[in-house]
């Protein structure tokens, strides 16, 4: 598996090698140990799993007491997955980061405590599994509105479709 930095610190991009032949492929698509040794020793609780359809943003979602590390993969279709840095004391503070993630590339993506996270639907449809490091807490889901001026995410989708929710986040300035 090939771990690799992206621009912000701690946000890795996890590639791992594919098999083909006649009978189809096969991957590795997490190994505890290498994650340990090549980001750090974790423990996953909760895994979540998300279908949606194409131009569909989700996010940007983030918790604040119990803040989960997430480490992101599209099983089926393809994602545009983004990661915001909002701890405070980072030199990357405000910035983001995204990467496609698809069921082809077989990539994983993992966001760390501190961060928000989105994504958009870039293929008709697709399933999104997500590993979380703490459970969700209802009562303390925070988030940033998908289209923050500040922000100026480039999200890839002509005509975004978001949830009633997620349309009314405040925006980064709001927050912080």
């Amino acid at each position: 598996m090939e771990f690799k930095q992206l621009k912000i610190n701690d946000v890795v991009l996890i590639t791992p090698p594919k098999y083909r032949d006649e009978r189809g492929s096969f991957m590795e698509s997490h190994r505890q140990d290498l994650f340990n040794i090549h980001i750090k020793p974790t423990k996953f609780v909760q895994d979540n799993l998300v279908t949606s359809n194409k131009n569909v943003i989700r996010g940007l979602h983030y918790q604040i007491k119990y803040p989960q590390g997430k480490l992101v993969r599209c099983l089926s279709g393809e994602i545009f997955d983004v990661a915001v840095d909002i701890r405070q004391d980072s030199e990357t503070y405000g910035h983001w980061v995204g990467n496609r993630l698809s069921e082809e590339n077989g990539c994983s993506l993992w966001i760390p405590e501190g961060f928000a996270h989105g994504y958009s639907v870039l293929s008709d449809n697709c399933k999104v599994l997500y590993k979380c490091t703490d459970v969700y807490h209802p009562n303390d889901e925070s988030g940033i509105i998908w289209n923050d001026y500040t922000l100026n995410i480039n999200w890839k989708v002509d005509n975004p479709i978001v949830s009633e929710k997620d349309s009314k986040l405040p925006t980064f300035e709001e927050k912080y």
